[in-house]
């Protein structure tokens, strides 16, 4: 256990270094939740009582997903994991005293954590500043507050332990781009990184709450904005841990069979 906590931090301090590019990320955050924000405001001034979620709801699930867009989105792919499949170095890592499937989870894990640090901060603080009707609500109670925290870091663990499930794709592909393109897409969506769960149809909605990707991103900003709370956001958070385990299970098991096939050519 000694190793990976040490992994960890290593990878942690690291990635903390990257200001420059944390600053990029902050403007861009800033415009994008701006933008949403107000294309949102426009819809709900036009009917109100169309919608699944009130508007402050929705304001606070969107400056959330800003500030924390390191945790859940997708596309932030370790490309040292895919670059070491695809180009043979994994042998070095296959004679290394440690489980290949912990070091990659606590590699990306640390890198995502890093990345929100530096960013997550100066949105929060914005969001909290700017007028009504766009401003982030503080949570109704500091229970509330309490599971959206537990409910953050058990989304963070299910998108790392489906990120691992791409890299481990990489195994049986000449390339990972098709992989990477396709998980991206497919997890924002039913994730509710483009548009909260809530909005999409009954039937399509219950059907995407039942996959792992509702227990990413959708869960604890639900939380946080009140959408999901009492015995629901409890039942929620087991769900998430569910996944999260199922994840971690298939994901080991299919590493397993995926390194009795490697072949490394060359010398």
């Amino acid at each position: 256990m000694s190793t990976y906590v040490a992994l960890f931090r290593i990878r942690f301090t690291n990635s903390l270094q990257y200001r420059t590019a944390a600053l990029a990320g902050l403007i861009t955050q800033f415009a994008w939740g701006f933008m949403q924000i107000l294309a949102f405001l426009a819809f709900y001034r036009s009917n109100p009582q169309a919608f699944p979620m009130e508007f402050s709801d929705t304001v606070s699930y969107i400056w959330l997903q800003q500030a924390f867009l390191a945790l859940f989105m997708m596309w932030f792919y370790e490309r040292e994991i895919f670059d070491t499949i695809e180009s043979g170095t994994i042998s070095y890592e296959l004679v290394r005293p440690y489980e290949l499937y912990n070091r990659w989870f606590c590699q990306s894990l640390a890198n995502r954590l890093a990345r929100a640090v530096l960013r997550c901060l100066p949105i929060l603080i914005v969001a909290l500043l700017v007028p009504e009707p766009i401003r982030l609500r503080l949570p109704a109670s500091l229970g509330q507050f309490g599971l959206f925290i537990v409910s953050m870091f058990l989304g963070l663990g299910v998108v790392v332990a489906f990120s691992m499930l791409v890299y481990i794709a990489s195994f049986f592909t000449l390339s990972s781009t098709g992989n990477r393109i396709i998980a991206a897409v497919l997890s924002d969506f039913l994730a509710g990184a483009l548009i909260p769960l809530p909005f999409f149809p009954i039937g399509f909605r219950k059907l995407a709450e039942l996959l792992p990707f509702a227990a990413m991103q959708n869960m604890p900003l639900r939380i946080y904005s009140g959408n999901i709370s009492g015995r629901e956001a409890f039942y929620g958070i087991l769900f998430q841990a569910s996944w999260l385990i199922i994840l971690i299970v298939v994901g080991k098991l299919w590493q397993r069979q995926a390194l009795k096939q490697v072949v490394v050519q060359g010398g």
